[in-house]
């Protein structure tokens, strides 16, 4: 803790100063973890930092440290674009994904169609299929007219 004579906040031991008692990064910067103040030191200024901290309200600070920091690390890793390279990344990667599902959606639905041909080729025709193991008894043709053939709904969030 800052004043109690532990080790000093990580802010305080990177800038060389005793950690005093009202340290405003001291809740934020733990001594265990010297590379988050680092990157922000590096990209953001302490100075700039404290007074960001300093200018908003107490239930506010830990939501801006986390913002500054992940905006501090995506700056060291991409220096020209930071977060908002990583968000246009992902933005593509979504876009790609959207297009295999719609892909895959297209796939399912002409599949759903030739089955759908298949079964009422069987019923209005009474002719059966040739056997082969996807059509191996008309029973599925009418267990097939009988359900509904919606997409199935994913329910698992993918984004944890």
């Amino acid at each position: 803790m800052p004043g109690s004579g532990s080790s000093p906040c990580a802010g305080c031991k990177l800038l060389r100063r005793r950690c005093a008692k009202e340290c405003v990064f001291a809740p934020y910067f733990t001594s265990d973890e010297p590379q988050k103040f680092a990157y922000v030191h590096k990209i953001f200024g302490a100075s700039n930092i404290s007074k960001m901290l300093q200018d908003l309200p107490l239930h506010q600070r830990g939501d801006a440290v986390s913002s500054i920091v992940y905006e501090a690390s995506a700056r060291i890793r991409d220096p020209v674009y930071g977060c908002v390279g990583a968000i246009s990344s992902l933005q593509q990667q979504v876009a790609q994904l959207q297009s295999q599902l719609a892909i895959a959606q297209a796939e399912l639905l002409c599949l759903r169609m030739q089955d759908a041909a298949r079964c009422s080729n069987v019923v209005s025709n009474g002719v059966s299929p040739p056997h082969t193991p996807e059509s191996s008894d008309v029973n599925h043709c009418f267990k097939h007219a009988m359900t509904k053939t919606q997409p199935p709904v994913c329910s698992e969030n993918l984004w944890t």
